[in-house]
Parts: structure tokens; C-alpha cells; sequence
């Protein structure tokens, strides 16, 4: 039986908790990636979002992000390796913590936005986020774009991965995801959303925005939480899957 994980960005509010659809949307998804307060979230929502995703029985991972709160992480920033090490290492034990205080393990680690996209990008970031996990905890799992240098530097130092892919963007012929600055970024379509995921999932494979078709892993979908319609696609996205015979459940989750 094919499988799939179901992630989702989460947490990233201030103050009194004020994303309704993350407590909606936890009762779709197999793992929460949760904002540990650099490009969003603070301890409070940390807390909060770490106790909702345990009460639905969720995988938690730590979302590290950098240092960008005006931009919520999706700006570059020019940093060094060992910044990027820093950044991930500092993240992951903030939301460490509150997981450990809850009684809980954390599961993965994904990295947010920029830092994500820089890392897929370059293997010298990609080796630094890569150690830092490595370092902290090397049972954890890396989140990582299918094909990127997250996950062929983690494969190299023996780190478990799951590999991502995401239904409401677009990917170039490189395989790479189309950037946010570009029009046809998003695919804002559901139909064309659930086929490009159906075709992820069960063919191994994406269309490129020039319809090249490109091969990849899929073992993680990320289902982003912020769209107007996102719990209603997020009801639809695990409905289609299901119906389809695709067991869906976290990497490494019995």
C-alpha cells in the first residue's frame, strides 16, 4: 500500500492564540511543523500549539526560520554556515523544550521559507542545518524538498529524511519550486491541486510549469494553512487519498 504524511505549518501567531484553523486543520494532517518564535510564533502560542497537536495525536517537528519577523522568514538573508547551524540548533531545543515538558518526543525538523529554500540550494547550509540536527538529536527525522541538497547532505551523514513536496506549488525543470515572486507560483485550482498530488504520489512525479515531466520522492505533502479555503482542501486532499487506497500516516509512525 502507497503511503504519505500530511504536514502543515503551524503556530505562527503572537500572543493569545489566534489561528482557529490550526486546531481544525490538525484533525487532517499526520505531522504539525510548529514556528519556534524567529520568523513567527512566541512561547506562548508554542505551548499552546504543541498541546493541540498532542491531543490529536499529531508527529511534532520544530519549524526553524530566520531571524525575520517583518518578512515571516520568507525573505533571504545572507548568513553564514555556521549561522545556519546556530539558527536550527537554538529552534529546535526552544520547541524541544516544551515537548519534553509536555511528556512527548519531537519527531522532525523542517526548515521554514528562506532558510528552506537557501538550504535546498546550497549544500554548505544544507550540511550545517543537517549537524545541527545531527547534534542535537540524531533520531530526528529532516523535512527536506524532494531531490534537494537537504536531503542528499542528510542521506550522506546517515540521517533519516522524508522527502516533500507540496500541492499548491508550481516546480521547475530543475525540480525546484517556482519562487514566490513569480505569478504562476501558486496553484490556487483544487482540481489541479489534487491531480498534481495524485501524480506525486502514485506516479513518483511532477509537471514543470513548461509540462516537463520530472521525477521525485514523495513521502511528505505539505498542505499550507494560511489559504482562504485550506480546511475545506485539507478535508478534500486526505478524502481523495483514502479513497485512492494511500495510507496516510508521519514517517516512522506505526
Amino acid at each position: 500500500m502507497q503511503t504519505i504524511d500530511l504536514n502543515c505549518d503551524m503556530g505562527e501567531a503572537f500572543g493569545n492564540y489566534a489561528m482557529p484553523n490550526d486546531e481544525l486543520l490538525l484533525n487532517y494532517i499526520t505531522s504539525a511543523n510548529i514556528a519556534c518564535g524567529f520568523h513567527a510564533g512566541d512561547p506562548q502560542v508554542m505551548q499552546q500549539t504543541v498541546a493541540l497537536a498532542i491531543k490529536k495525536g499529531v508527529a511534532i517537528g520544530a519549524h526553524p526560520g530566520l531571524p525575520d519577523l517583518q518578512g515571516f522568514g520568507r525573505r533571504e538573508i545572507k548568513i553564514s554556515p555556521n549561522e545556519a547551524y546556530q539558527l536550527t540548533l537554538y529552534q529546535t531545543g526552544a520547541l524541544h523544550a516544551f515537548v519534553k515538558a509536555a511528556g512527548r518526543r519531537l519527531h522532525h525538523v523542517k526548515p521554514h521559507g528562506a532558510l528552506y529554500n537557501m538550504a535546498a540550494k546550497d549544500a554548505t547550509l544544507a550540511q550545517a542545518i543537517v549537524q545541527a540536527i545531527i547534534d542535537f538529536d540524531p533520531t530526528l527525522i529532516l523535512y527536506g524538498l524532494a531531490g534537494s541538497h537537504m536531503i542528499t547532505e542528510a542521506e550522506k551523514a546517515g540521517l533519516v529524511t522524508a522527502s516533500e513536496v507540496f500541492a499548491d506549488r508550481t516546480y521547475q525543470d530543475d525540480g525546484s519550486l517556482t519562487p514566490r515572486t513569480q505569478s504562476n507560483a501558486l496553484i490556487t485550482n483544487e482540481q489541479q491541486s489534487i491531480e498534481q498530488v495524485l501524480l506525486m504520489v502514485q506516479k513518483q512525479q511532477v509537471m514543470s510549469t513548461s509540462t516537463k515531466p520530472i521525477a521525485l520522492k514523495a513521502e511528505t505533502l505539505c498542505l499550507h494553512g494560511d489559504g482562504a479555503h485550506a480546511i475545506e482542501f485539507a478535508q478534500t486532499i486526505s478524502r481523495r487519498l483514502k479513497a485512492e487506497g494511500i495510507s496516510i500516516k508521519a514517517p516512522g509512525v506505526s
